[in-house]
This record gives structure tokens, C-alpha cells and sequence, in this order.
């Protein structure tokens, strides 16, 4: 290993030395990765909006106060026309004459709800979530991050809804809310904040495999290599090729350490670099993200534009889809195939709600009747708020009963 004598016997000139080659890496779709992102359409969207509802005392709320929402979930669409869109997860219906249509969750919906609160609340999900997000602290020079880029992170990161208080009251030894005052513009940011460092924790991903193995005794500096997934038909030039190897017999540098001395556009500074990325896509219950958000965290972070470089020339680690909408990115050995290699418990109940959300079609249709024949300008006018007469509409007021499950056999 020709980098591991150099290491030994020059240390400090690979701090500095650029050796990556000027080739053109291109970028080729793996259709099973963008298959895992694609399902997942909407779903984050349809489990904000269940929350909001579920937020009401009475777990229901008019359909006119859930509209300005748009853009504040990011919806691909009204919230009318999403409700219309499934059916499975959302019922409508009018509580009197006088009142304008609300929202609430089917029954089937509900059930799955109570299932996800029973894994939020368990001791050993809790601990879980504690963790992860003290290792995501531990990845920051200061031990600290915004709320407002800890919350783009948290459906990810498999939070509750209400983590800030959950944190605060059970974990007071480990978290604690600070506010700084950005000196260029004088404005107060709320922070989390890690209290005290965990020594039991700073250990990544990578470290905790060779570990494991026989063969490898953990210490620093070892040349431990990152999973290569290259999908089919992708083909890296000899000359890229042999620099991966060599980059790959670097020695490994822990994420948890700061490693900012490194020459910024050095090998060795490089593969720090992916190591911080790896194991902060690592710590995600999908092992994936938007890209905008990666790239939002590595310019705070210190790192400025080198997780999108990261991301674009090792092909092999990461994969960028452009499904749903939006820049995801993958950690690629976190799957085989489709399918996750380990699945959190709040991914098998994200199946299950993605699995719900499948069946709005078949009930649309059920029994051969066409239910939402006439809703869409009934939920278009409730969606303005506007009071829907009984006396003059019988047949849509036929039609919102079998959307509340009045007459259904299943319940929704």
C-alpha cells in the first residue's frame, strides 16, 4: 500500500497533496434506488398534514384553516385536491349544515397513528432517538446545530413532533436550548445543544464494522475502505480507477474528529470529508435525504461546496435520484436492491402508511361506484370555507356521508 508508506514516512505532506484526476465521473441512473425514493411519494407530506389534523382537540380541523398550509409542507398540490387523492387516509365530512367541511382521519388511519405514537414513546425508541441526535451533534466543530437545520432533518432523523420538549424534560443532563447572536446581522438563532461530549458514542458506522472484524484491530489511521456499489453499465476510467483504489488505502480519519487542519483540497481531506457524509446519512432511519438539505448542513458545518464534490465523484457511496419532485440523496449500501438492508422500526410503519395511502384508488372504486363523483366541487368550495346547504345539494351531501363512512362496511 503505496499511501500507507507515504503516510508513515511524510504524515504532513499528505495534509496538502491533490491527486484527484481530471476526468469526467458521469452520473448513471440505478432504477432500483429511484424505485426506494419514489415510493415515498407524498408521504411526508400526508404524515405532516395527519399530525396538523391530530394536533385539534377534537382531531379534526375545517378544511378552509388546513389551505394557507401549502407552502408551509411543501404540498405538490391543494390540500382539497390531496384529501381527494386519498381517500384512505382522510375522510371529509360536515359536523352540522351550518358548519363548513372538515377533516379527519379514517379509522384505518387512526389505527396506524396510535401504532407509530406506542414506537415514539418506547424507552428503546427514545434512546435511540437520544443518540442519534447527540452523534449528530458530535458531527459540529461547536456541538450545536439551529433548530431551523435540525428541522429540516427531522422526519429523517425519525423525530417526534414534539422532540424539543420530549428532549428538554427526559434528557436535561444532555440537551440543553441556547440562543447566539449572529454578529453580521445581530439576529438571535435558537440552537440545540449537546451539553457535555459522550466518549461512548464517538465512534462511526465504519469504525464500529472493522471493530467486528477479526482480521482489522481498531486504532487510528487504518485504511479502512468505503463500500463501492457501481451499478451496471458503469464503467470508471483505468486512470479513475487506480486513484479510487490509492484514495481508498488512505487512512480513515473518525467523522467525530476535527479534522479542519486538513488541506482543503488534499486526498486525505477528501476522505474525511465523505467519512462526515457517510456517517451523517448513516445516522438517518432511510439513509437518505434531500440533496438541499446535505448541502444546506455542509456549508454550515465548514465544509462549504465539498459534499456536493463528495457526492458527485464517488458514484460508488452515493446516489443522487431527481424523483418526487426534488434532489435525493442516498447512501447506496445502506440497500440491496429496493429494499433496505436494516430497517428501523418507524420504516416498517412507514410501509404500512405508504401501503394505506395505495389503497385510495381501490376505494375510490369500490363496489363499482364512482364515490368522488361529484366531490371535487364540493371540497373546492369548502376549501374557501364556504358552508355547504343541505337542502339544496342531497347528492353531495349523499356523497360526504361516504366519505365520513356513515355507510361503509369497512369503516372508512
Amino acid at each position: 500500500m503505496l499511501s500507507m508508506e507515504l503516510w508513515r514516512r511524510f504524515p504532513h505532506r499528505l495534509l496538502l497533496i491533490r491527486s484527484f484526476v481530471d476526468a469526467r465521473i458521469k452520473w448513471v441512473r440505478d432504477p432500483y434506488l429511484d424505485i426506494a425514493v419514489e415510493r415515498e411519494k407524498n408521504l411526508k407530506e400526508i404524515l405532516s398534514l395527519k399530525n396538523q389534523i391530530l394536533s385539534s382537540p377534537s382531531k379534526s380541523l375545517p378544511l378552509s384553516s388546513l389551505s394557507p398550509l401549502k407552502s408551509h409542507f411543501n404540498l405538490p398540490t391543494s390540500t382539497s385536491k390531496l384529501f381527494q387523492n386519498y381517500p384512505s387516509i382522510f375522510s371529509p365530512f360536515q359536523p352540522s349544515p351550518s358548519l363548513p367541511l372538515h377533516v379527519k382521519l379514517t379509522p384505518q388511519a387512526m389505527t396506524l397513528h396510535k401504532e407509530e405514537l406506542a414506537i415514539h414513546n418506547s424507552p428503546l425508541h427514545r434512546n435511540d432517538v437520544v443518540n442519534r441526535l447527540a452523534k449528530l451533534l458530535m458531527l459540529t466543530k461547536a456541538g450545536r446545530l439551529p433548530l431551523h437545520i435540525l428541522d429540516k432533518f427531522k422526519f429523517d432523523l425519525g423525530l417526534p413532533t414534539n422532540y424539543i420538549t420530549f428532549l428538554l424534560s427526559d434528557c436535561p443532563d444532555y440537551f440543553q436550548i441556547c440562543e447566539y447572536k449572529n454578529p453580521s446581522d445581530g439576529k438571535e438563532t435558537l440552537f440545540l445543544e449537546l451539553i457535555s461530549w459522550r466518549n461512548e458514542l464517538a465512534i462511526s458506522e465504519m469504525e464500529k464494522r472493522a471493530s467486528f472484524s477479526d482480521s482489522v484491530k481498531l486504532k487510528k489511521g487504518l485504511p479502512l475502505r468505503f463500500s463501492m456499489k457501481l451499478p451496471n453499465g458503469f464503467d470508471l476510467e483505468k486512470k479513475v480507477k487506480n486513484w479510487v483504489d490509492t484514495w481508498q488505502d488512505l487512512p480513515y480519519i473518525s467523522p467525530y474528529e476535527n479534522s479542519f487542519h486538513l488541506g482543503p483540497n488534499s486526498d486525505q481531506a477528501e476522505k474525511w470529508t465523505v467519512a462526515v457524509l457517510h456517517e451523517f446519512l448513516w445516522l438517518l432511519v432511510s439513509k437518505k435525504t434531500e440533496g438541499k438539505n446535505v448541502f444546506c448542513l455542509g456549508e454550515y458545518l465548514g465544509f462549504e461546496n465539498r459534499f456536493k464534490k463528495a457526492v458527485m465523484r464517488f458514484p460508488g457511496i452515493f446516489y443522487v435520484s431527481n424523483k418526487i419532485r426534488t434532489q435525493t440523496v442516498v447512501l447506496k449500501e445502506a440497500y440491496r436492491k429496493d429494499f433496505l438492508m436494516e430497517k428501523h422500526p418507524l420504516m416498517g410503519m412507514r410501509f404500512r402508511y405508504i401501503h394505506l395511502m395505495n389503497k385510495s384508488e381501490k376505494f375510490r372504486k369500490r363496489d363499482g361506484v364512482p364515490v368522488f363523483r361529484r366531490k371535487r366541487k364540493v371540497m373546492s368550495n369548502a376549501d374557501k370555507g364556504e358552508v355547504i346547504k343541505e337542502d339544496k345539494n342531497v347528492e353531495e351531501n349523499k356523497d360526504l356521508n361516504l366519505l365520513s363512512g356513515s355507510g361503509s362496511k369497512d369503516g372508512f
